[in-house]
């Protein structure tokens, strides 16, 4: 049997096993890919109803100005990100990006203006690099912090606000993308109204001696289900959002994967800070002369899905390749396979037919825009 004994666990692991979690490995943690309900109907529940997912995995960084004001952690922040920091109002957060010099991207990210400091969340696989990335790149001038003794839950879904408003009732005054501080629980949380399943929803960074009891008293309610990663995949996938390391990494740039949105005007040509991030030269040119490949939705015909790394071509007899699958499978709320990856920009257009490769049969699929299903942020 495989060892597991080098697995960190989340604080809230034991509650996961008392819960009839299936646990597997993932970014260096114990993690449950599901619960006894099974992937298809906590994808569902949390569609309908509310699901609360354990995020802990994930990296909570603290970046402090030395010098007491937030506009120098954001300028110093810019060094490293295409995105406009400086402008992002307190109490909101926004979608970023860690690129390197040749416009490739190291990690994505949410930046959180606190009043008094940033607070940022990156991925799980990342959390050691990217804090390493932020010492070198912005120590000089601000303090930055592993927050190791806090956990994140998100609790998604169309009742997310009612569930958490019965803890905090002035929850139902947030928008998409706000942040702020409450009680839960007699618990001192950092709420965002965010997430990654394209569903209204919140992303709650707690204390971890505290986790388990937070976790517990939203669990009791009855609109609320466990959910594993299964259902965290299939229901971001549905929403059009990238996994790093499958849909974005290094070899891929913002504007090849179609995420030029997340950088704002001020930072592109002409922009009042136009450039000064890693990459700028590439990522830039880019935005002008275009790109030989985009990252798209792609809907499989019939009821077989594919995966990710299935090549694709411009032909059913596999001759002329067109680009690769990088996530893909089935979208319980299309009732039917869905995937997105890169192909060449010729190719890219809404509506061109394609064909994959899955053991030896070049099943047909069409590119179709992203997100497969709406999302239902609250603006």
């Amino acid at each position: 049997m495989e060892d597991l004994s080098h697995l960190k666990h989340t604080p809230l692991h034991a509650l996961h096993l008392s819960l009839g979690a299936r646990m597997v490995p993932f970014a260096g943690y114990d993690m449950p890919v599901q619960y006894p309900e099974g992937v298809l109907k906590e994808h569902l529940h949390t569609r309908a109803a509310a699901g609360l997912f354990d995020v802990s995995h994930m990296g909570q960084i603290g970046i402090r100005p030395k010098s007491g004001r937030v506009e120098d952690a954001a300028l110093a922040l810019e060094r490293l990100v295409p995105v406009d920091v400086l402008g992002l109002a307190e109490d909101r957060q926004r979608y970023g990006l860690f690129t390197n010099a040749e416009g490739g991207i190291l990690d994505d990210l949410m930046i959180a203006n606190r009043g008094d400091h940033l607070f940022l969340v990156v991925n799980a696989a990342c959390k050691d690099a990217d804090f390493a990335h932020l010492k070198r790149g912005v120590g000089d001038t601000c303090e930055v912090t592993l927050l190791d003794d806090r956990a994140l839950l998100a609790l998604q879904g169309p009742r997310a606000e009612a569930v958490l408003g019965e803890l905090w009732a002035d929850v139902a005054s947030m928008r998409f993308m706000d942040v702020t501080e409450a009680d839960l629980h007699d618990v001192s949380c950092i709420i965002s109204r965010s997430g990654y399943t394209g569903e209204d929803g919140f992303e709650i960074s707690v204390p971890a001696a505290s986790a388990v009891d937070v976790a517990q008293r939203l669990l009791e309610h009855p609109d609320v289900m466990p959910i594993g990663l299964g259902a965290r995949d299939s229901l971001r996938l549905e929403a059009g959002l990238c996994l790093y390391g499958n849909d974005i990494d290094t070899g891929t740039t913002p504007v090849e994967a179609s995420l030029e949105w997340a950088i704002q005007k001020s930072r592109r040509s002409g922009g009042t800070r136009a450039g000064g991030f890693p990459g700028a030269d590439r990522i830039l040119a880019e935005f002008a002369d275009g790109v030989s490949r985009r990252r798209v939705g792609l809907k499989p015909e019939g009821r077989a899905p594919v995966r990710g790394g299935a090549k694709l071509f411009i032909d059913a007899e596999g001759k002329q390749a067109a680009g690769t699958v990088t996530s893909g499978g089935f979208g319980p709320s299309v009732d039917g396979p869905i995937a997105m990856g890169y192909v060449d920009a010729e190719h890219a257009e809404n509506g061109t037919r394609l064909f994959a490769e899955v053991r030896g049969k070049y099943l047909p699929l069409t590119v179709s825009a992203l997100p497969f299903v709406k999302q239902t942020y609250k603006r």
